[in-house]
């Protein structure tokens, strides 16, 4: 019995903290796989440390890789645009630099047009009070981040950051996005 293999895509999402995008993307359905980490910067192998002084230039990130056929790229980009705000230049919250800039990294033009045309239509439909600031580039090197940095809300829920950030982003996206949770 032969088995097929599953064609997949990589999306490459920045909307702040990596932990609240990788929690929320990760009960995803149709989502395989999400790694956390660094892209978009000037030095080699960045470490967290590094990346949260705003030094390197690189944006925190998830590397999300999704079967198309269960979850279409603008399908994972209406999840994005509803669980941070793209209209808050380098910041999300209380989290403050370009490390924590709204961007999306393509890994294809067919990715560049649906990104930059979702970024069209909000604006369009006045879904913001603001103007989307969301960068669209192609995807340079990315980066792993530290392996503590993995599944980092499932293994520290009582966190306090991830209670009071974390945690609502997850519930906001099961609640909005009920249909596109992973069963249990």
């Amino acid at each position: 019995m032969t088995t097929q293999a599953v064609a997949t895509e990589v999306a490459i999402l920045g909307g702040g903290c990596f932990w609240c995008l990788e929690a929320v993307f990760v009960d995803a359905e149709g989502v395989l796989s999400v790694k956390s980490g660094y892209i978009g910067g000037h030095a080699d192998s960045p470490t967290y440390q590094q990346v949260c002084d705003g030094d390197t230039g690189h944006a925190e990130v998830v590397r999300v890789e999704f079967d198309p056929a269960r979850i279409g790229f603008a399908d994972l980009l209406d999840v994005f645009f509803a669980i941070h705000d793209p209209t808050s230049l380098n910041r999300q919250g209380n989290d403050v630099g370009t490390q924590y800039r709204s961007a999306i990294f393509t890994t294809s033009a067919g990715q560049d047009a649906v990104a930059r045309a979702k970024i069209t239509e909000l604006t369009r439909e006045g879904v913001f009070r603001d103007p989307v600031v969301t960068e669209v580039l192609p995807a340079p090197t990315f980066w792993p981040a530290e392996a503590y940095h993995d599944d980092y809300f499932a293994r520290n829920p009582f966190q306090p950051y991830c209670q009071y950030v974390v945690a609502p982003k997850v519930a906001k996206f099961r609640s909005k996005f009920a249909k596109r949770v992973k069963a249990s």
